[in-house]
């Protein structure tokens, strides 16, 4: 591939306005966008992720949007490959394309590539599910900060899937899965401009205040209900969902799971860009700079 090719990502925490950036970028150099999203890939998901718009979508063609289903085990490799096969098909019609989302480590993935995992010991992992079905997931935080404290001061200790991954992973190789993840970085044959998009925190807390309320207007709760069979896969250990079954559960009121929304976006959207500001090659820009964004590109 010709070292003249470009991937843009934008990043930056969730409802800070990457989307409408991204689709800024991708109309002025006519290209198409691949998401860098955990959760919009799956097909069943939809306002609780704020998925593009169809309007959105139909301006720019998008890639890894509702491309997977819920019952489909994704990770950070699997977006990799997915990626950079997709970055090389775009390459054959496009100089440029755009990436765009918020999950870190997949935008690591495909910028350096991630190390490979050597094998679990099927009883570990089988011994770690039949604990945590038994004790639930205060046993699995508890054992990680016992054991990995890495994992726990940084992974994410709310998603029972990843919880129990780590823990096998420490428990199978005395290594933290964070040390799978720093390793040689790949050189790709494209260039990368990274760049941030951030506001102030007041702001960035308003909007995601606004966007919770404007979910529920549009129906959250009713994709929840359809999800309600499924509400044990790992793709829906997620914020926005996990709240919602508590409530249909009768665990708590409907007001106090859309606080609990509230208050678990903002945590994400903090760790987000703890994340992100650790990456010294970002431009950091705000979402309405997108004419200056767009040229320094140039």
């Amino acid at each position: 591939m010709s070292s003249n090719k470009k991937i843009i990502i934008v990043v930056g925490p969730t409802a800070v306005g990457k989307t409408a950036v991204a689709i800024q970028i991708a109309n002025h150099f006519d290209t198409e966008i691949i998401s860098a999203d955990s959760r919009q890939c799956y097909k069943e998901l939809n306002i609780g992720v704020a998925r593009p718009s169809v309007d959105e979508l139909n301006t720019i063609k998008h890639h890894f949007i509702a491309s997977h289903s819920i019952q489909d085990e994704v990770t950070a490799v699997d977006f990799e490959q997915y990626a950079l096969q997709k970055a090389e098909l775009l390459f054959q019609k496009h100089d440029v394309a755009v990436m765009v989302g918020g999950t870190g480590l997949y935008i690591k993935a495909f910028c350096e590539g991630l190390d490979s995992i050597p094998d679990i010991d099927a009883t570990v992992r089988q011994q770690i599910i039949t604990n945590y079905e038994e004790k639930g997931i205060s046993w699995l935080q508890n054992q990680l900060q016992e054991k990995d404290s890495a994992y726990f001061e940084a992974g994410e200790m709310k998603n029972p899937q990843r919880m129990m991954r780590a823990l096998e992973v420490i428990e199978s190789t005395g290594n933290s899965i964070i040390f799978y993840r720093k390793g040689q970085k790949l050189e790709r044959d494209f260039s990368i401009i990274k760049l941030g998009l951030e506001l102030p925190k007041e702001k960035l807390v308003e909007r995601i205040n606004r966007r919770v309320d404007i979910m529920m207007e549009e129906g959250q709760l009713d994709e929840v209900k359809s999800l309600a069979a499924f509400k044990n896969v790992n793709a829906l250990q997620t914020v926005g969902y996990t709240e919602l079954f508590d409530y249909l559960d009768n665990k708590m009121l409907l007001e106090e799971a859309i606080g609990r929304i509230k208050i678990s976006t903002r945590q994400y959207a903090k760790r987000q860009l703890t994340w992100f500001k650790k990456d010294t090659a970002i431009n950091w820009f705000r979402p309405d700079e997108a004419d200056e964004i767009i040229n320094q590109i140039k």
